[in-house]
């Protein structure tokens, strides 16, 4: 079973995160964040990772250690769940449609973190989250989980359709790359026989 378990307590957050890469997209959050709650419950659902995600975080202060936190901690669930990371299809790229918003997300979970984004928005807040945070939680997972990732907003005005249509892009990528390719026959998928480093 490619699962995973993480527990982190800090002065600003108490984290509990599970995933399941082979599940089928059922979820569990509670961040005290709802906009992240939504968004973590789209990354779950289309990516059919499941994944439970419990927060208990520093709110009277801001919402940004409790956002930081819970991609660091699901970056670092994905990590463990995936091993050495053999049999995996590691690239993964999905262009989402959302009513009006064309987003373009492409990954390689290759062990050396790096985020390209190239999406903004026009409000400040989205909800009760300050949209400025989106940005850093890619960076977040992206850096615990060893991710190369490529975000991408290619037209589109709405600003909830953007964050949207970004998640659902990001979960159809990890999808791909998650997933075991019964021609690799448990091979790790780089010439060098090992991911990072």
């Amino acid at each position: 079973m490619r699962t995973a378990r993480i527990t982190r307590k800090t002065n600003e957050t108490d984290i509990l995160v599970e995933v399941n890469l082979d599940g089928t997209g059922r979820y569990e959050v509670s961040t005290g964040i709802g906009f992240l709650d939504h968004m973590i419950e789209q990354f779950s659902r289309h990516s059919l990772i499941d994944i439970t995600c419990k927060i208990d975080g520093d709110l009277h202060v801001d919402q940004h250690h409790t956002t930081e936190d819970s991609a660091l901690a699901i970056g670092q669930a994905l990590t463990q769940a995936l091993g050495d990371k053999a049999g995996i299809g590691r690239y993964g790229m999905a262009y989402s449609p959302m009513d009006e918003v064309l987003a373009r997300v492409a990954l390689d979970i290759s062990g050396r973190p790096w985020l390209v984004w190239n999406a903004s928005f026009t409000q400040e807040r989205l909800g009760e989250m300050d949209t400025e945070l989106f940005q850093h939680w890619f960076h977040s997972i992206a850096q615990a989980a060893g991710i190369t990732l490529h975000v991408e907003l290619l037209y589109g005005e709405n600003n909830h359709h953007i964050i949207e249509g970004i998640f659902k892009g990001f979960a159809r990528a990890m999808r791909q790359a998650v997933e075991l390719d019964p021609r690799k026959a448990g091979a790790v998928p780089s010439t060098k026989g090992q991911l990072g480093g």
